[in-house]
């Protein structure tokens, strides 16, 4: 296309290329203006467009529990740790889930998966101790593990 039309926007339909949004950015800019709604909306449309991408499921499931929907969240993390066993995120955020509703056992299981192979990153040291804390408090029989999100 020469600079002329490029100038003036095209000379034919078949110039013009529509645009793909990129619903995941989208998401999480939304996520960030604390509009969780709207947000799991673009998530759904991501997720459309990319069905077996566990981070995808693994924010929808983050905004699920913002905004009260748990057994939405559990199935979100559940169905990304299917995709992909190792996510730590999901194990850490499935096992809290987990604990709110009272399975410990369940709980238990996944905080050990987050800690078998923790993330890596600057901030991480504060969700490793968390993690390894609410777990000793379980094992330890503790009626109430620290913690509970």
């Amino acid at each position: 296309m020469s600079w002329w039309n490029r100038l003036t926007g095209g000379n034919s339909k078949r110039d013009a290329k529509p645009q793909r949004i990129d619903y995941l950015s989208e998401a999480l800019a939304l996520e960030r203006q604390g509009d969780f709604d709207a947000a799991l909306t673009s998530y759904r449309l991501a997720l459309r467009d990319h069905p077996n991408d566990p981070k995808i499921l693994q924010n929808m499931a983050i905004a699920f529990s913002k905004t009260g929907r748990l057994e939405e969240a559990i199935r979100s993390y559940r169905r990304a740790l299917e995709l992909d066993p190792a996510l730590s995120g999901s194990h850490y955020g499935l096992a809290f889930l987990l604990l709110k509703r009272g399975d410990t056992m369940g709980a238990s299981r996944h905080l050990e998966a987050f800690l078998s192979q923790p993330p890596n990153g600057v901030d991480t040291g504060r969700w490793v101790r968390h993690a390894k804390e609410t777990l000793e408090a379980i094992q330890s029989g503790a009626d109430s593990p620290s913690g509970l999100e």
